[in-house]
Formats: C-alpha cells, sequence, structure tokens
C-alpha cells in the first residue's frame, strides 16, 4: 500500500469537505458480488465513518455479467425466458430483455454462457459453447425484434461463436461431412460451413464489449483469456491454432469479417462470430452504458467517483470499465480512486487508467484461500472503505 499512498499525496483534501458529494459507480466482482450490491457494500463502509457525505450509487457494467440488471431500467426492457443451454450443453432457463415494442431485445451471452455458471472444476474452454445464447437469438428474433443488442463479456467459451451460429441453424463440417458439436475444441476440425436451409434470418445487430484484442495471436482470444476460462498452456496453443484456423475457413466461404479488427477476439471470439452470421457492428460497452445511463449528469454531480472491479491490471487501460469511467471524469476534472479484489496494475498503469489510487480489499500476506476472499467480499469493501474514507487529520 506505500506505493498507493503515494498517489494520494495532494489529493486526501477533497476528503475533508463536509459537504462532499460522492458517487459510487462500480462493476460486479466476478463470482463474488454484482455490480449494486458491490456499490451498496462501498456505501455503508463511507456511511459508518463519514454520515455527512451525500452519496448516489450508480452501478455499472460494460458488456459481461450483470449488464442487463444495469440496463433494463434504461432501455425499459421487459424480462423473457427461454428454454436454453448452458455453457455444458445443459438445460437452463435463461432470460433476456425486450423492449416494450418488441422491437429491441437485448441479449447477455453471461445468462448463457457464462463463466459463473461453471464450477472451477467444469472450466474448460475446449468443451464450452455458446449455443444457448443462440437459442436466446433466435427467440428473439422469431418474437419479431428488428434490433439486438448483445452484451458479450464474462464468457466461459472459446467457440468464435460457432454455437450461437449452430443455434441460428449454420453446420460445421469435418473433412468426413460429419457435422461438428460447436465447441472451442472443435474448430480446429473445421472443413466447411453450411448455411441454414431455411434461409439465413437478419436482424440489426450490436456487440457491446470491453475488449479490443484480435481473434488470434499473442494478444488473442485465447492466449490472453483462456487462461482465466481453464485452459493451460497446451489447451491455449490448440484454442489458438483453432482460430487461426476458423478465421482461414471464414474466409474461404465467402465471410468478410476480418480476425485483425479490435473486438474480433471478444468472449472468446464471439466478436468475430458475430461479424460473419450476424453482420454485427461492435460497440465498446463501457460508452454505450454510460451513454444510456445519462453518466455525465451523475459525474456533474459528484465531488468525488469511487469505482472498482474485482482485478485492475494492465488490461484494465485497454478499455475496461475502470478506465473509460476515467475518461469521462477527466472531462470534467473529477477525481476517481479504485478498489478491487486483486490489483495487480503497478503505478505507472494506475496513472495510465486515470486513477489518483487504487486499493486491494484484501491483504496478500494473509495468504486466504480464493473462496474465502470471495465469501468476504462485501465485508472487506466495507473495510477498506472505512479506511480510506475516515476523515484525515488537519
Amino acid at each position: 500500500m506505500k506505493v498507493l499512498k503515494a498517489l494520494l499525496v495532494g489529493w486526501r483534501r477533497p476528503l475533508r469537505k463536509i459537504d462532499m458529494n460522492v458517487l459510487i459507480a462500480a462493476d460486479s466482482f466476478k463470482d463474488a458480488l454484482p455490480a449494486l450490491e458491490v456499490c451498496q457494500a462501498i456505501g455503508a463502509g463511507i456511511r459508518s465513518v463519514r454520515p455527512e457525505l451525500k452519496i448516489r450509487l450508480c452501478p455499472l457494467a460494460d458488456g459481461g455479467e450483470g449488464t442487463y440488471a444495469v440496463l433494463a431500467k434504461a432501455l425499459g426492457l421487459q424480462p423473457v425466458e427461454v428454454e436454453a443451454l448452458d455453457p455444458l450443453f445443459r438445460p437452463i432457463t435463461a432470460t433476456y430483455g425486450c423492449s416494450a415494442g418488441g422491437e429491441t431485445a437485448f441479449v447477455e451471452m453471461a445468462k448463457t454462457a457464462g463463466i459463473q455458471l461453471l464450477a472451477p472444476t467444469e472450466r474448460n474452454p475446449l468443451f464450452t459453447t455458446s449455443f444457448g445464447t443462440g437459442l436466446q437469438i433466435a427467440d428473439a428474433m422469431r418474437q419479431g425484434a428488428k434490433h439486438l443488442i448483445l452484451a458479450v463479456g464474462g464468457s466461459a467459451t472459446n467457440d468464435a461463436g460457432i454455437g450461437m451460429a449452430a443455434a441460428l441453424g449454420w453446420k460445421f463440417l469435418d473433412k468426413n461431412g460429419a457435422v461438428l458439436s460447436p465447441t472451442g475444441g472443435n474448430l480446429i476440425h473445421i472443413s466447411a460451413i453450411v448455411p441454414p436451409s431455411d434461409g439465413i434470418l437478419r436482424v440489426n445487430t450490436e456487440i457491446i464489449c470491453d475488449v479490443t484484442n484480435p481473434l488470434f495471436g499473442p494478444t488473442g482470444a485465447a492466449c490472453v483469456y483462456a487462461r482465466q476460462k481453464g485452459a493451460d498452456d497446451a489447451i491455449i496453443a490448440q484454442l489458438d491454432s483453432g482460430l487461426q484456423h476458423f478465421a482461414q475457413i471464414a474466409a474461404k466461404s465467402g465471410f468478410t469479417a476480418d480476425p485483425e479488427y479490435p473486438g474480433a477476439g471478444a468472449a472468446g471470439g464471439m466478436g468475430f462470430g458475430a461479424k460473419c452470421f450476424l453482420q454485427a457492428e461492435l460497440k465498446r460497452g463501457i460508452e454505450l452504458v454510460l451513454n444510456l445511463l445519462d453518466f455525465e449528469k451523475h459525474l456533474s454531480w459528484a465531488d468525488i467517483i469511487v469505482t472498482g472491479e474485482g482485478k485492475i491490471d494492465s488490461q484494465t487501460a485497454q478499455g475496461k470499465l475502470v478506465q473509460g469511467l476515467c475518461q469521462r471524469a477527466m472531462k470534467q476534472d473529477k477525481p476517481v480512486i479504485a478498489f478491487c479484489g486483486r490489483l495487480e496494475a503497478n503505478v505507472a498503469e494506475i496513472r495510465e487508467i486515470g486513477l489518483k489510487a487504487a486499493y486491494s480489499i484484501n491483504d496478500p500476506a494473509e495468504q486466504t484461500s480464493l473462496a474465502v476472499m470471495l465469501k468476504n467480499t462485501g465485508t472487506n469493501l466495507e473495510r477498506v472503505a472505512r479506511q480510506v474514507f475516515k476523515a484525515p487529520p488537519e
């Protein structure tokens, strides 16, 4: 914490204000707490030591799990339940949102293909699929949706969207003409792509995501994200080869999507697959969410912003939620601090993100198990919020 305290020099003075407005605008902590509960825990910690401060909660998301909950009110979405499949093809009842007139559907990939749906021992992107997400999209299309917003963060998959496409009627054949199961491990075996026999359904589609990675390579979907989805080095190499192979097959089949464009590697390659099979347009998740929530008004009210997410590292400066928020805050010269479960960013990276300071809510010296840390997320958020906002000496 010594380095982080140094970053606070010249900044703690605003904490002495007794009429300070504090905007708490945090993301969910994966596998621990949804965004609203994260904000509530931080707020409780601040109120316990500074009851005079005015506090406003603004839960956020950038395309990952919890995005539906954050945007449902802003978009006036009504829940629609559909029988789908989870990442391991197991039956699941999932919800997507539909606008009052039925023209806009909002599908959160994490509800059917999310990593939080799997126990740690079940996570292996060789065997997971986005088929359930495709079932939701197909239902929305049958219901007459003309506009689809697909939030793709937080996935357990690395299938380049072929699972989603298979649910829409596409088939992926091996060299012998047999239909392949649409999983990440089978990308390398695809020899032909067959469109739906009853025609291709089209809907105006926007993908919201929080990354700018290409489809494959050292900064691609597998090499950067597959390990957190349960892959080891050998699996990562296999998946990366599969993604590269699939891009070649897609090009030979007439698809014009570029595997190098920013976001192609989002959600295990769903960005690329959505370009191919839905002709989707990719949007930066945090920018869309902040616009829909009219975030500028909240910023204008605030004297300081408290944000947070499960991990802050070098990737946070590559279009993640916290950086997107900091960019907005800097335009109004508003300071931002962040709480996180794991802090892996150095001083230069913290500054690059735009933060005044960042705090891990877990003490690595305690060597507590991950399960215990996740369980204690709310308590630890309150504790660190109390420590940071306790009135400094004059």
